[in-house]
């Protein structure tokens, strides 16, 4: 009698050491599937992370907010033309200016608010020059000065044309703001070109355009 009342504890001694390991069992499982589960949620954060750092360096968006001022010296030429009125004599017609403007235009605004005049000049030394006087424009990255085969369009139709029209790409822009030179190679027909474009390359759209004539 004793010896089953011993092995009836002991049978169930057995099944209460399975339960146990039941349990035990079901507790790694979802310990397990936590931990997977916390380990996806910070590969995904780190792969945002990384994005958002990424997006920051190409993109710069704190540009927009940041003025970058250029005060070049305007060419005789160019200064002469922007003080006269039609009431104003060009000083004395036996005075011939040093190749005065052969293109100029007003820039209009396209993706952001855009003004200033674009000038293609031959200066006093046969050097031929594109200068931008009282630019004022947003400043972002990777913004380029263009002449340009497009049209100018007003408004937000404006904004992408350039990119489907022969360009020369004259170099960075130097700021955002003020009087700026570019020069341009000897080979370069003023003739060809009927725009000078702002165009941000990072986000392939025109800030704003001139139509030269």
């Amino acid at each position: 009698m004793l010896r089953n009342i011993q092995c009836k504890y002991c049978y169930r001694g057995k099944i209460i050491g399975l339960g146990g390991k039941k349990r035990d069992i079901k507790m790694a499982a979802l310990n397990s599937s936590i931990f997977k589960n916390k380990k996806a949620v910070a590969g995904v954060i780190s792969v945002f992370t990384v994005l958002f750092v990424v997006a920051l360096i190409v993109f710069k968006p704190w540009l927009l907010f940041v003025d970058k001022h250029v005060d070049d010296e305007i060419p005789a030429a160019v200064a002469a033309h922007a003080t006269m009125t039609p009431a104003q004599p060009s000083e004395s017609e036996a005075m011939t200016p040093p190749k005065a403007q052969s293109r100029q235009g007003q820039f209009i605004s396209h993706e952001h608010e855009t003004s200033g005049t674009a000038t293609l000049i031959v200066d006093a030394d046969g050097k031929k020059k594109l200068v931008l006087t009282d630019l004022a424009t947003s400043n972002g990255p990777d913004v380029h000065v263009w002449l340009s085969k497009a049209p100018v369009i007003p408004g937000k139709d404006g904004w992408f044309v350039a990119k489907d029209h022969e360009h020369f790409d004259v170099a960075p822009i130097k700021g955002n703001i003020g009087n700026q030179v570019y020069d341009l190679p000897d080979d370069v027909n003023f003739d060809e070109w009927t725009s000078v474009v702002l165009w941000c390359d990072d986000f392939n759209v025109s800030f704003g355009a001139a139509e030269l004539s």
